[in-house]
């Protein structure tokens, strides 16, 4: 039974509001590839982390210049998947955003085993119920103090995993299974997630939620007479300049998931846009092997490279 370790999920939520500022935790903001800044005239961090993934940039860190352009062009031969000789914009793109995804992929399969109890490579929803509250299920949670909440969490995760369960077999394959545990990384679960978001907000049920119900998930006002910060005055005027686009007082669905799921950058395309650029010679829009490996750095770092990073580094600081 694994009724608590179905809660790390939420645990994390609530871990990623406090580190946001409150009136930004119900947006789902689009991860850059890197916490260093995008500067190549002080170094390519950012591009080796957008283009490894933060671990493995840190791997080639330790490897020497030969190392790491032999694993460099290995690398290249995964990236062209057709097998032309050239590494497309697509190719790349689709490369970055794979890379990228590897924090998801490792999560999803560290909860995989825990599920999968017949091992037979998916897990149905009755498994994943049966592990998640199965002691509680013949009881209706008499036994646990809050059980109405308890029933909720039941309930949307079944929600949940029907919208996952995108053939409607009552059995998630990995990728399923991913959509269930991260469903911010799927359009078809879009939905899902604004449904999730409107059931938290809208304490009266009407369907809606109004200004009090939105600036109440954000703010609680430690006593009364307590004036306002200035950022709750800021969301008040948001609320009708911004999030209440058609101006009834009120937030509909399609105004949530405006407000929660915005149109951002996709900084996977723009990053592979960029390192074409910087490599492509022939100005064909496309890259070889030999126009990456004459740009090695770049793309991967080395124990050199790492090396020469710190010493400007220092003579920054001198």
């Amino acid at each position: 039974m694994m009724l608590l370790t179905s809660l790390v999920p939420f645990c994390l939520l609530a871990a990623a509001a406090v580190a946001v500022p409150a009136q930004e935790k119900r947006i789902h903001h689009q991860a850059d590839l890197s916490d260093h800044a995008h500067d190549d005239a002080h170094g390519y961090k950012y591009d080796h982390e957008a283009f490894l993934g933060k671990e493995e940039a840190k791997t080639f860190d330790q490897l020497s210049p030969e190392e790491s352009k032999a694993r460099l062009a290995k690398i290249v031969d995964r990236i062209d998947t057709d097998k032309d000789g050239y590494i497309s914009h697509a190719e790349l793109h689709y490369w970055i955003k794979h890379r990228q995804r590897r924090y998801i992929e490792e999560n999803v399969n560290k909860h995989w085993h825990d599920y999968d109890k017949n091992q037979d490579g998916k897990i149905g929803w009755e498994e994943y119920k049966n592990t998640t509250y199965g002691y509680y299920l013949g009881e209706e949670f008499d036994d646990i103090e809050d059980k109405a909440t308890y029933k909720a969490m039941l309930t949307r995760d079944e929600r949940r995993f029907k919208g996952a369960d995108r053939d409607a077999d009552g059995i998630a394959t990995r990728e399923e299974f991913t959509a269930f545990l991260h469903p911010e990384e799927y359009d078809h679960m879009r939905d899902v997630i604004v449904q999730e978001t409107m059931e938290d907000i809208d304490k009266n049920r009407d369907g809606k939620v109004d200004l009090s119900e939105y600036i109440g998930d954000m703010y609680t006002p430690e006593g009364d007479g307590e004036p306002e910060p200035d950022w709750v005055v800021t969301e008040r005027k948001h609320f009708y300049e911004f999030r209440d686009t058609n101006k009834d007082g009120y937030m509909d669905a399609a105004e949530v998931a405006n407000w929660i799921l915005p149109g951002e950058v996709d900084h996977a395309d723009n990053e592979a846009k960029h390192l074409i650029h910087e490599t492509d010679t022939n100005k064909d829009e496309k890259i070889t092997k030999k126009e990456i490996l004459a740009n090695w750095n770049m793309f991967v770092g080395s124990q050199a490279t790492n090396y020469g990073e710190d010493l400007t580094k220092r003579h920054d600081e001198l």
